[in-house]
């Protein structure tokens, strides 16, 4: 029956009875294939308010894409290198403003003309990119807030486009990083980044050298994942190990037969071993050690055991907490002491968009993943970590297509799948996405990131 009901939904005629409602009908997003050969094929229009200090590194970086670029006017006295557009009314696959160098709110205008002149010439599926500066690293109170104010203006356009399938983000860039904001933008104008829109992503200077294949930016880099046998932790797998990674799977017992077709069809390793037992760091750390090392953690594994807190037993309460929660950071501190976790490492948890806006029925799971983001805040300063170059983040999926969500009733699930900018429910892959753009070697200036995989829901975002 409800594969019947969602044929009829996304059908035209289906389509025509949302619409008469007042409800927009998902379009479907076009998401990567190994196939394709650059990250952005298409037209794109570059623009800039005054003093922009990225326009000349933004095209260097599109050279190395199938992109046609033209500048606006101003993006083209300020970068040579841009060209007109030739008047054709060919829409635009993206629009890209650099707004770097606004330091007074009034010259927020200059956003306004670009987007108001051009928003109507962005494609279905089209990407809207602002580039700016870290607001708590302004010179003065009014360039804070003149920066800042860009997060209002990505994701109120995020929620104007995102009918269409298309996206809109913010890329702050610190003062120094110029160089390393490349593999951000990459992302974000990629088919990779279909189900993530009005997000922030924020890019600090580091240390970091040499190309990368855009095809196989992991390739002899070693992940290790939770949860790894199915669903979203099966999609994790498959994505770093087509992205080049040699990929070790850990699951619990009970799940030893699915993980060990997952990491077969992978080439993968399967280790058996439950995350809240007394051994299990240890366990892992030596697993880690024999391949010798890992360049990726990813802390996947989780439940749910969902009761009001008055109907909720205390064992309920723990068993979720210390499965999503504290025996990642258990894990995560023995491969640290032992120093398994490679120069230009990353850790990625998985928390959700529950952990951010809260659950009725969910403060277990709520807390532990609103954990999850804090532990990535404040580990982003690790002293360990900085000094071996290791970034921190977090992913917090919105309604995903799995199993679980699969089981609720469904109307709840058919309005769930459609409450966000996108219309429609994420799938697993749009997740394992996420975490393969923090794991990328040349991500390494994003760090104490939580990136909303979630199509822009519109409660707790």
């Amino acid at each position: 029956m409800s594969d019947r009901i969602e044929n009829f939904i996304n059908s035209n005629a289906g389509k025509k009875v949302l619409g008469a409602l007042g409800v927009n009908a998902p379009r479907e997003l076009a998401r990567y294939t190994p196939s394709q050969r650059s990250f952005f094929k298409g037209r794109l229009l570059l623009g800039a308010g005054d003093n922009a200090a990225l326009l000349a590194q933004v095209s260097k970086i599109l050279a190395e894409s199938d992109a046609e670029v033209f500048g606006d006017d101003n993006a083209r006295l300020q970068c040579t290198a841009l060209t007109q557009d030739n008047g054709n009314d060919a829409p635009f696959a993206a629009l890209v403003f650099d707004a770097t160098g606004m330091r007074d709110s009034l010259e927020l205008v200059a956003a306004y003309r670009f987007f108001n002149a051009n928003i109507r010439k962005l494609a279905p599926g089209g990407r809207i990119v602002i580039l700016g500066r870290p607001h708590m690293g302004a010179d003065n109170a009014e360039q804070a807030a003149t920066q800042r104010a860009l997060e209002g203006l990505s994701r109120s356009l995020a929620k104007e486009v995102g009918a269409r399938g298309s996206t809109a983000q913010l890329i702050t860039v610190a003062n120094g990083a110029e160089g390393d904001f490349g593999s951000s933008l990459r992302f974000v104008l990629s088919p990779k980044s279909a189900y993530v829109t009005g997000q922030v992503i924020a890019v600090n200077a580091v240390e970091q050298s040499g190309n990368v294949d855009w095809h196989k930016p992991l390739a002899g880099k070693t992940a290790l994942v939770t949860g790894a046998s199915r669903g979203i932790g099966e999609a994790i797998a498959d994505t770093l190990a087509r992205d080049g990674a040699t990929v070790i799977g850990v699951d619990v017992a009970p799940m030893e037969d699915d993980l060990v077709k997952v990491m077969t069809r992978l080439g993968g390793q399967p280790l058996i071993a439950d995350i809240t037992a007394e051994d299990a760091p240890a366990k892992i750390a030596s697993a880690a050690k024999q391949a010798g090392g890992i360049d990726l953690i990813v802390h996947n594994a989780g439940v749910t055991r969902d009761k009001t807190i008055a109907n909720m037993t205390e064992q309920q309460w723990q068993m979720t907490l210390d499965i999503n929660l504290a025996a990642a950071q258990r894990i995560t501190r023995e491969l640290l002491d032992q120093g398994l976790i490679r120069n230009g490492g990353s850790i990625v948890g998985v928390s959700s968009m529950n952990g951010i806006g809260g659950q009725r029925g969910q403060t277990n799971y709520a807390a532990s993943k609103a954990g999850v983001i804090g532990y990535v805040d404040f580990m982003k300063n690790d002293e360990q970590l900085r000094a071996h170059n290791i970034t921190v983040n977090a992913v917090a999926p919105g309604f995903i297509e799995t199993a679980m969500t699969a089981a609720i009733p469904l109307f709840t699930r058919m309005f769930g799948r459609r409450l966000n900018s996108l219309s429609q429910g994420g799938l697993p892959v749009d997740v394992a996405e996420a975490i393969a753009f923090f794991a990328n070697p040349l991500s390494r200036g994003v760090s104490g990131n939580t990136l909303r995989v979630c199509g822009q829901s519109w409660f707790g975002a």
